[in-house]
């Protein structure tokens, strides 16, 4: 999955959210969770789980799901 995509996935889930406030509930910082949404960093499996267990989807559909 092209990591473009997934920031762009990630970015529309937080929704107006600030990123500051999400990363501090998924324990990472800021600015890791602002290069994920930008598409230059993907997050380490355990990330991945985190991620998706705040926002109430799976791994698949946030990850790898086209």
């Amino acid at each position: 999955m092209d990591r473009k995509v997934i920031g762009e996935r990630l970015a529309r889930l937080r929704g107006r959210r600030s990123q500051m406030e999400v990363a501090k509930e998924l324990g990472i910082s800021d600015s890791a969770l602002s290069a994920y949404e930008n598409g230059e960093r993907t997050p380490r499996d355990e990330v991945k789980v985190r991620i998706a267990e705040f926002y109430k989807t799976t791994v698949q559909a946030i990850f790898f799901d086209p």
